[in-house]
């Protein structure tokens, strides 16, 4: 949510239409709606009231990035030669389809990005050949993931 952006008040019926459909965003609006002791279009009213306040931004897939072949993930701390190079490492960093997310942090990196690989050799072409020329950066430091032990959502 950006500074700018009211917050909303979510009920407790909110939350639980939200935790239906954070566990699985394919969940018939009809079994949440069961589910929860309310119709179902009272259940598409309060969906389009969440998405109107910017709360649900969209529902995705998640695919098994191992099962396609990309076994390496990794962190790169990316260092600029100057804050004004951000605007255009980061152009250039969204025409890497591995560049999965993107961060302008504090600390000694300029840019952190998490970047997905099928291994270790295409991560170092990754660096060499896209990553490191990209002009304004100056250098990066690299952190691979061994194993990812958490992920999940908020919790409401």
């Amino acid at each position: 949510m950006k500074a700018n952006q009211l917050q909303i008040e979510i009920d407790g019926i909110d939350k639980e239409i939200l935790r239906h459909l954070m566990e699985d965003a394919r969940k018939p609006i009809l079994q949440i709606a069961h589910s929860i002791g309310i119709s179902g279009a009272a259940i598409h009213q309060r969906l389009k009231k969440l998405e109107e306040a910017q709360v649900i931004s969209g529902s995705k897939f998640i695919l098994n990035t191992k099962v396609l072949g990309y076994r390496t993930m990794a962190f790169v701390g990316i260092y600029l030669d100057k804050a004004s190079s951000n605007s255009e490492a980061v152009r250039e960093l969204r025409k890497i389809p591995e560049v999965l997310e993107c961060h302008y942090t504090t600390g000694n990196w300029s840019i952190l990005v998490k970047i997905i690989c099928k291994d270790n050799e295409h991560l170092m072409q990754l660096l060499n050949k896209k990553i490191q020329p990209i002009e304004g950066v100056s250098r990066t430091e690299t952190f691979i993931s061994l194993e990812q032990q958490i992920e999940r959502q908020i919790q409401l």
